[in-house]
Protein backbone atom coordinates (compact mmCIF):
# COMPACT_ATOMS: atom_id res chain seq x y z
CA UNK A 1 0.00 0.00 0.00
CA UNK A 2 1.35 3.43 -0.99
CA UNK A 3 0.61 6.40 1.27
CA UNK A 4 1.02 9.90 -0.10
CA UNK A 5 2.60 12.86 1.61
CA UNK A 6 0.30 15.10 3.60
CA UNK A 7 -1.30 18.03 1.77
CA UNK A 8 -2.77 21.31 2.94
CA UNK A 9 -5.32 21.62 5.73
CA UNK A 10 -4.62 18.16 7.21
CA UNK A 11 -4.89 19.62 10.69
CA UNK A 12 -6.86 17.07 12.69
CA UNK A 13 -5.44 14.05 14.41
CA UNK A 14 -5.29 11.18 11.91
CA UNK A 15 -6.31 8.68 14.55
CA UNK A 16 -9.30 10.76 15.67
CA UNK A 17 -10.50 11.41 12.10
CA UNK A 18 -10.21 7.79 11.05
CA UNK A 19 -12.01 6.42 14.09
CA UNK A 20 -14.88 8.86 13.72
CA UNK A 21 -15.27 8.23 10.01
CA UNK A 22 -15.15 4.44 10.35
CA UNK A 23 -17.91 4.60 12.94
CA UNK A 24 -20.07 7.00 10.94
CA UNK A 25 -19.53 5.08 7.69
CA UNK A 26 -20.46 1.76 9.31
CA UNK A 27 -23.68 3.21 10.68
CA UNK A 28 -24.55 4.82 7.36
CA UNK A 29 -23.71 1.92 5.05
CA UNK A 30 -26.77 0.65 3.17
CA UNK A 31 -27.48 -3.01 2.66
CA UNK A 32 -26.63 -4.50 -0.72
CA UNK A 33 -29.30 -3.76 -3.30
CA UNK A 34 -30.73 -0.83 -1.36
CA UNK A 35 -31.57 2.22 -3.46
CA UNK A 36 -29.33 5.24 -3.18
CA UNK A 37 -30.39 8.17 -1.04
CA UNK A 38 -31.04 11.65 -2.33
CA UNK A 39 -28.92 14.57 -1.15
CA UNK A 40 -29.65 18.18 -0.30
CA UNK A 41 -26.88 20.35 -1.74
CA UNK A 42 -27.08 24.01 -0.86
CA UNK A 43 -23.42 25.04 -0.80
CA UNK A 44 -19.99 23.55 -0.12
CA UNK A 45 -17.38 24.23 2.56
CA UNK A 46 -13.81 23.34 1.67
CA UNK A 47 -12.18 20.94 4.16
CA UNK A 48 -8.83 20.17 2.59
CA UNK A 49 -6.70 18.67 -0.15
CA UNK A 50 -4.44 15.69 -0.66
CA UNK A 51 -2.26 14.85 -3.68
CA UNK A 52 -0.86 11.70 -5.24
CA UNK A 53 2.71 12.25 -6.50
CA UNK A 54 3.18 12.14 -10.27
CA UNK A 55 5.89 9.50 -9.92
CA UNK A 56 3.79 7.14 -7.78
CA UNK A 57 4.16 3.52 -8.94
CA UNK A 58 1.80 0.85 -7.63
CA UNK A 59 2.23 -2.81 -8.55
CA UNK A 60 4.20 -1.85 -11.63
CA UNK A 61 1.72 0.76 -12.89
CA UNK A 62 2.18 4.52 -13.06
CA UNK A 63 -0.62 6.13 -11.07
CA UNK A 64 -2.20 8.99 -12.99
CA UNK A 65 -4.90 10.08 -15.37
CA UNK A 66 -7.51 9.67 -12.63
CA UNK A 67 -10.62 10.96 -14.33
CA UNK A 68 -13.41 9.42 -12.25
CA UNK A 69 -13.94 8.58 -8.59
CA UNK A 70 -16.61 6.87 -6.51
CA UNK A 71 -17.11 5.84 -2.89
CA UNK A 72 -18.35 2.43 -1.73
CA UNK A 73 -20.02 2.81 1.68
CA UNK A 74 -20.07 -0.95 2.24
CA UNK A 75 -16.32 -1.16 2.74
CA UNK A 76 -15.29 2.48 3.16
CA UNK A 77 -13.14 2.35 0.02
CA UNK A 78 -12.80 4.67 -2.94
CA UNK A 79 -12.32 3.67 -6.57
CA UNK A 80 -10.61 5.88 -9.15
CA UNK A 81 -10.42 5.06 -12.86
CA UNK A 82 -7.44 5.99 -15.02
CA UNK A 83 -8.02 7.35 -18.51
CA UNK A 84 -4.81 5.74 -19.72
CA UNK A 85 -5.64 4.27 -23.15
CA UNK A 86 -3.66 1.14 -22.23
CA UNK A 87 -0.46 2.94 -23.21
CA UNK A 88 1.42 3.02 -19.90
CA UNK A 89 -0.32 -0.08 -18.54
CA UNK A 90 -3.56 -1.91 -19.40
CA UNK A 91 -6.80 -0.01 -18.68
CA UNK A 92 -7.37 -0.09 -14.92
CA UNK A 93 -8.89 1.36 -11.80
CA UNK A 94 -7.32 1.93 -8.38
CA UNK A 95 -8.62 1.27 -4.89
CA UNK A 96 -7.95 4.17 -2.52
CA UNK A 97 -8.24 4.78 1.20
CA UNK A 98 -9.18 8.34 2.11
CA UNK A 99 -10.38 9.48 5.51
CA UNK A 100 -11.26 12.94 6.74
CA UNK A 101 -13.23 14.85 9.32
CA UNK A 102 -14.71 18.30 9.58
CA UNK A 103 -11.35 20.02 9.92
CA UNK A 104 -8.80 17.99 7.97
CA UNK A 105 -7.92 15.27 5.49
CA UNK A 106 -5.58 12.33 6.04
CA UNK A 107 -3.10 11.35 3.31
CA UNK A 108 -4.66 9.22 0.58
CA UNK A 109 -3.34 5.67 0.34
CA UNK A 110 -3.34 3.47 -2.78
CA UNK A 111 -4.51 0.03 -1.71
CA UNK A 112 -5.06 -1.84 -4.97
CA UNK A 113 -5.13 -1.79 -8.77
CA UNK A 114 -7.47 -3.82 -10.99
CA UNK A 115 -7.15 -4.42 -14.72
CA UNK A 116 -10.31 -3.82 -16.73
CA UNK A 117 -10.93 -6.55 -19.27
CA UNK A 118 -12.74 -7.04 -22.53
CA UNK A 119 -15.67 -9.48 -22.58
CA UNK A 120 -13.35 -12.20 -23.95
CA UNK A 121 -11.15 -11.87 -20.85
CA UNK A 122 -8.24 -10.09 -22.50
CA UNK A 123 -6.92 -6.77 -21.16
CA UNK A 124 -7.63 -3.84 -23.44
CA UNK A 125 -5.02 -2.95 -26.02
CA UNK A 126 -3.81 0.43 -27.22
CA UNK A 127 -3.72 2.06 -30.63
CA UNK A 128 -0.60 0.16 -31.64
CA UNK A 129 -1.67 -3.31 -30.49
CA UNK A 130 -5.21 -2.87 -31.82
CA UNK A 131 -3.78 -2.23 -35.28
CA UNK A 132 -2.01 -5.61 -35.23
CA UNK A 133 -4.01 -7.77 -32.81
CA UNK A 134 -7.47 -6.23 -33.08
CA UNK A 135 -9.73 -5.51 -30.13
CA UNK A 136 -11.02 -2.32 -28.65
CA UNK A 137 -9.08 0.75 -27.58
CA UNK A 138 -10.53 2.12 -24.34
CA UNK A 139 -10.67 5.69 -23.16
CA UNK A 140 -12.00 5.30 -19.60
CA UNK A 141 -13.52 8.44 -18.12
CA UNK A 142 -15.99 7.76 -15.30
CA UNK A 143 -16.99 4.95 -12.97
CA UNK A 144 -19.68 4.22 -10.40
CA UNK A 145 -20.13 1.41 -7.91
CA UNK A 146 -23.34 -0.47 -8.68
CA UNK A 147 -25.90 -0.22 -5.86
CA UNK A 148 -26.00 -4.02 -5.97
CA UNK A 149 -22.55 -3.94 -4.35
CA UNK A 150 -21.06 -6.57 -6.66
CA UNK A 151 -19.95 -4.64 -9.72
CA UNK A 152 -19.08 -1.25 -11.11
CA UNK A 153 -20.01 0.61 -14.28
CA UNK A 154 -17.63 2.67 -16.34
CA UNK A 155 -17.73 4.78 -19.46
CA UNK A 156 -15.33 4.79 -22.38
CA UNK A 157 -15.12 7.51 -25.00
CA UNK A 158 -13.94 4.83 -27.42
CA UNK A 159 -11.73 5.64 -30.39
CA UNK A 160 -13.90 7.52 -32.85
CA UNK A 161 -11.03 7.89 -35.33
CA UNK A 162 -10.89 4.08 -35.50
CA UNK A 163 -14.64 3.80 -35.86
CA UNK A 164 -15.05 2.62 -32.25
CA UNK A 165 -18.03 4.22 -30.51
CA UNK A 166 -18.28 5.43 -26.93
CA UNK A 167 -19.66 2.74 -24.63
CA UNK A 168 -21.16 2.18 -21.20
CA UNK A 169 -19.77 -0.95 -19.54
CA UNK A 170 -20.29 -3.12 -16.47
CA UNK A 171 -17.49 -5.03 -14.78
CA UNK A 172 -17.18 -7.26 -11.76
CA UNK A 173 -14.96 -5.95 -9.00
CA UNK A 174 -12.13 -8.13 -10.33
CA UNK A 175 -12.34 -6.38 -13.72
CA UNK A 176 -14.05 -9.17 -15.67
CA UNK A 177 -16.65 -7.75 -18.02
CA UNK A 178 -20.04 -8.15 -19.54
CA UNK A 179 -20.61 -7.01 -23.15
CA UNK A 180 -21.02 -3.22 -23.39
CA UNK A 181 -24.47 -1.70 -23.63
CA UNK A 182 -25.59 -0.69 -27.14
CA UNK A 183 -24.61 2.84 -28.13
CA UNK A 184 -27.45 4.97 -29.57
CA UNK A 185 -26.85 5.95 -33.18
CA UNK A 186 -26.82 9.63 -32.23
CA UNK A 187 -23.67 8.99 -30.15
CA UNK A 188 -21.99 6.36 -32.33
CA UNK A 189 -18.85 6.79 -34.44
CA UNK A 190 -19.79 7.50 -38.06
CA UNK A 191 -17.29 7.29 -40.90
CA UNK A 192 -18.78 10.27 -42.75
CA UNK A 193 -18.04 12.59 -39.81
CA UNK A 194 -21.42 14.30 -40.19
CA UNK A 195 -23.03 12.98 -37.03
CA UNK A 196 -22.28 11.12 -33.85
CA UNK A 197 -19.70 11.61 -31.12
CA UNK A 198 -16.72 13.87 -31.48
CA UNK A 199 -13.41 12.19 -30.76
CA UNK A 200 -12.53 12.41 -27.05
CA UNK A 201 -15.66 14.47 -26.29
CA UNK A 202 -18.38 11.94 -25.53
CA UNK A 203 -19.25 9.68 -22.56
CA UNK A 204 -17.48 11.73 -19.90
CA UNK A 205 -19.75 11.43 -16.87
CA UNK A 206 -22.16 8.93 -15.34
CA UNK A 207 -24.19 8.43 -12.18
CA UNK A 208 -26.88 6.08 -10.91
CA UNK A 209 -30.39 7.39 -10.32
CA UNK A 210 -31.66 7.17 -6.74
CA UNK A 211 -33.72 4.07 -7.59
CA UNK A 212 -30.54 2.23 -8.58
CA UNK A 213 -32.31 0.79 -11.61
CA UNK A 214 -31.20 3.38 -14.14
CA UNK A 215 -28.05 5.33 -14.90
CA UNK A 216 -27.41 8.82 -16.28
CA UNK A 217 -24.66 9.47 -18.85
CA UNK A 218 -23.42 12.90 -19.95
CA UNK A 219 -21.74 13.92 -23.20
CA UNK A 220 -18.74 16.16 -22.64
CA UNK A 221 -19.65 18.14 -25.78
CA UNK A 222 -22.55 17.95 -28.22
CA UNK A 223 -22.52 15.26 -30.90
CA UNK A 224 -21.65 16.68 -34.30
CA UNK A 225 -25.23 16.99 -35.55
CA UNK A 226 -26.28 19.06 -32.54
CA UNK A 227 -24.04 22.05 -33.21
CA UNK A 228 -20.64 23.51 -32.39
CA UNK A 229 -18.58 23.19 -29.22
CA UNK A 230 -18.37 26.18 -26.84
CA UNK A 231 -16.32 29.28 -27.65
CA UNK A 232 -15.44 32.31 -25.50
CA UNK A 233 -18.44 34.02 -27.10
CA UNK A 234 -21.09 31.30 -26.92
CA UNK A 235 -22.02 28.23 -24.95
CA UNK A 236 -23.71 25.15 -26.33
CA UNK A 237 -26.24 22.45 -25.57
CA UNK A 238 -25.12 18.91 -24.87
CA UNK A 239 -27.12 15.84 -23.95
CA UNK A 240 -27.56 14.08 -20.62
CA UNK A 241 -29.31 10.72 -21.02
CA UNK A 242 -31.01 8.33 -18.63
CA UNK A 243 -30.60 4.66 -19.58
CA UNK A 244 -32.06 1.52 -18.09
CA UNK A 245 -29.70 -1.35 -17.30
CA UNK A 246 -30.15 -2.80 -20.78
CA UNK A 247 -29.23 0.44 -22.55
CA UNK A 248 -32.71 1.64 -23.46
CA UNK A 249 -33.19 5.41 -23.26
CA UNK A 250 -35.66 6.41 -20.54
CA UNK A 251 -35.22 10.15 -20.96
CA UNK A 252 -32.83 12.73 -22.36
CA UNK A 253 -32.36 16.43 -21.72
CA UNK A 254 -30.34 19.33 -23.09
CA UNK A 255 -27.81 20.80 -20.69
CA UNK A 256 -26.57 24.38 -21.32
CA UNK A 257 -22.76 24.42 -21.19
CA UNK A 258 -21.17 27.79 -20.40
CA UNK A 259 -19.03 29.71 -22.88
CA UNK A 260 -15.28 29.24 -22.37
CA UNK A 261 -14.55 31.51 -19.38
CA UNK A 262 -11.41 33.18 -20.81
CA UNK A 263 -9.83 33.86 -24.18
CA UNK A 264 -6.74 31.81 -24.94
CA UNK A 265 -3.50 33.52 -25.90
CA UNK A 266 -2.23 30.08 -26.97
CA UNK A 267 -3.80 27.64 -29.41
CA UNK A 268 -6.32 25.71 -27.31
CA UNK A 269 -9.33 26.29 -25.09
CA UNK A 270 -12.37 24.21 -24.26
CA UNK A 271 -15.24 23.79 -21.86
CA UNK A 272 -17.48 20.82 -21.23
CA UNK A 273 -19.01 18.41 -18.75
CA UNK A 274 -16.34 16.36 -17.01
CA UNK A 275 -18.64 14.41 -14.65
CA UNK A 276 -22.14 14.27 -13.21
CA UNK A 277 -23.53 13.14 -9.87
CA UNK A 278 -27.25 12.59 -9.32
CA UNK A 279 -28.39 14.16 -6.04
CA UNK A 280 -32.20 13.95 -6.36
CA UNK A 281 -35.06 12.55 -8.35
CA UNK A 282 -34.90 15.44 -10.83
CA UNK A 283 -31.57 17.06 -10.06
CA UNK A 284 -27.98 16.36 -11.06
CA UNK A 285 -24.71 17.94 -9.98
CA UNK A 286 -22.78 18.83 -13.13
CA UNK A 287 -19.04 19.47 -13.14
CA UNK A 288 -17.98 21.88 -15.89
CA UNK A 289 -14.25 21.91 -16.59
CA UNK A 290 -12.45 24.38 -18.85
CA UNK A 291 -8.80 24.48 -19.85
CA UNK A 292 -7.39 27.62 -21.49
CA UNK A 293 -3.90 27.68 -22.99
CA UNK A 294 -1.59 30.69 -22.61
CA UNK A 295 1.09 31.80 -25.07
CA UNK A 296 3.75 30.01 -23.00
CA UNK A 297 1.76 26.73 -23.39
CA UNK A 298 0.70 26.69 -19.75
CA UNK A 299 -2.95 26.06 -18.93
CA UNK A 300 -5.39 27.77 -16.60
CA UNK A 301 -8.27 25.63 -15.37
CA UNK A 302 -11.74 26.95 -14.65
CA UNK A 303 -13.91 24.56 -12.64
CA UNK A 304 -17.55 25.12 -11.70
CA UNK A 305 -20.04 22.81 -10.02
CA UNK A 306 -23.69 23.35 -10.93
CA UNK A 307 -26.93 21.73 -9.86
CA UNK A 308 -29.11 21.11 -12.92
CA UNK A 309 -32.81 20.28 -12.83
CA UNK A 310 -34.87 18.37 -15.39
CA UNK A 311 -38.18 19.82 -14.16
CA UNK A 312 -39.95 21.43 -17.12
CA UNK A 313 -37.12 20.59 -19.53
CA UNK A 314 -37.89 19.12 -22.95
CA UNK A 315 -37.31 15.40 -23.38
CA UNK A 316 -35.13 15.44 -26.50
CA UNK A 317 -34.63 11.69 -26.94
CA UNK A 318 -36.66 11.75 -30.15
CA UNK A 319 -34.83 14.70 -31.71
CA UNK A 320 -32.10 13.61 -34.15
CA UNK A 321 -30.52 17.09 -33.96
CA UNK A 322 -30.67 20.09 -31.65
CA UNK A 323 -29.48 22.46 -34.35
CA UNK A 324 -32.27 25.01 -34.75
CA UNK A 325 -34.62 23.01 -32.52
CA UNK A 326 -36.94 24.79 -30.09
CA UNK A 327 -36.22 23.06 -26.79
CA UNK A 328 -36.28 24.06 -23.17
CA UNK A 329 -32.96 23.00 -21.59
CA UNK A 330 -32.37 21.98 -18.02
CA UNK A 331 -32.18 24.86 -15.56
CA UNK A 332 -28.99 25.16 -13.54
CA UNK A 333 -27.75 26.83 -10.36
CA UNK A 334 -24.12 27.52 -9.48
CA UNK A 335 -23.13 25.59 -6.36
CA UNK A 336 -19.43 26.52 -6.34
CA UNK A 337 -16.88 28.25 -8.54
CA UNK A 338 -13.71 26.44 -7.47
CA UNK A 339 -11.56 29.29 -8.72
CA UNK A 340 -12.79 31.32 -5.72
CA UNK A 341 -11.27 28.90 -3.18
CA UNK A 342 -7.83 30.56 -3.19
CA UNK A 343 -5.95 27.28 -3.75
CA UNK A 344 -2.28 27.53 -4.68
CA UNK A 345 -3.31 25.70 -7.86
CA UNK A 346 -6.47 24.24 -9.35
CA UNK A 347 -5.88 21.45 -11.79
CA UNK A 348 -7.83 19.41 -14.36
CA UNK A 349 -10.72 18.31 -12.11
CA UNK A 350 -12.66 15.51 -13.80
CA UNK A 351 -14.41 13.39 -11.16
CA UNK A 352 -16.90 13.92 -8.33
CA UNK A 353 -18.46 11.66 -5.70
CA UNK A 354 -20.35 11.82 -2.47
CA UNK A 355 -18.44 10.28 0.43
CA UNK A 356 -19.32 9.13 3.94
CA UNK A 357 -21.42 11.20 6.29
CA UNK A 358 -19.40 13.65 8.36
CA UNK A 359 -19.56 13.58 12.18
CA UNK A 360 -22.18 16.36 12.13
CA UNK A 361 -24.43 14.32 9.83
CA UNK A 362 -23.74 16.36 6.69
CA UNK A 363 -22.73 14.76 3.40
CA UNK A 364 -19.17 14.93 2.18
CA UNK A 365 -18.13 15.51 -1.43
CA UNK A 366 -14.81 14.66 -3.09
CA UNK A 367 -13.40 15.91 -6.41
CA UNK A 368 -10.41 14.38 -8.20
CA UNK A 369 -8.14 15.80 -10.91
CA UNK A 370 -6.59 14.08 -13.91
CA UNK A 371 -2.89 14.95 -14.25
CA UNK A 372 -2.81 13.72 -17.88
CA UNK A 373 0.47 11.97 -16.97
CA UNK A 374 2.04 15.40 -17.34
CA UNK A 375 4.79 16.56 -14.97
CA UNK A 376 3.37 20.09 -14.99
CA UNK A 377 -0.01 18.90 -13.62
CA UNK A 378 -1.04 17.22 -10.37
CA UNK A 379 -3.43 14.60 -9.07
CA UNK A 380 -5.39 16.32 -6.33
CA UNK A 381 -8.32 15.21 -4.20
CA UNK A 382 -10.43 18.07 -2.88
CA UNK A 383 -12.75 17.36 0.06
CA UNK A 384 -15.85 19.37 0.96
CA UNK A 385 -18.62 19.47 3.51
CA UNK A 386 -22.05 19.69 1.88
CA UNK A 387 -24.19 22.39 3.50
CA UNK A 388 -27.84 21.38 2.99
CA UNK A 389 -30.37 23.72 1.46
CA UNK A 390 -32.37 25.80 3.89
CA UNK A 391 -35.71 24.22 4.74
Amino acid sequence: MIETTKGMNGKASRRRISAALVLVASLASPAAGQAQETHSVGSLRFIGEQRIPNDAIFEGTLVGGLSGVDYDPRNGLWYAISDDKSEKAPARFYTLRLTFGLDGVDPVAIAGVTTLRQPDGRPFGNLLTAATLGGEVPDPEALRVDPDGHSLWWSSEGAVKLGQSPTLRQAAMDGTAKPPLPTPDMFAAHADGKSGARDNLSYEGLSFAPDGRSIWVSMEAPPIQDGPVPTPDAGTLTRITRFDRDGRILGQFAYPVDPIPARPTGHFADNGISDILVDGEDSILVLERSGVEAADKSFANYIRLYEADTTGATDIAGLPSLAGADVRPMSKRLVLDLNTLGLDRLDNVEGVSFGPKLPNGHDSLVLISDNNFNKSEVTQLLVFEVIPKAE
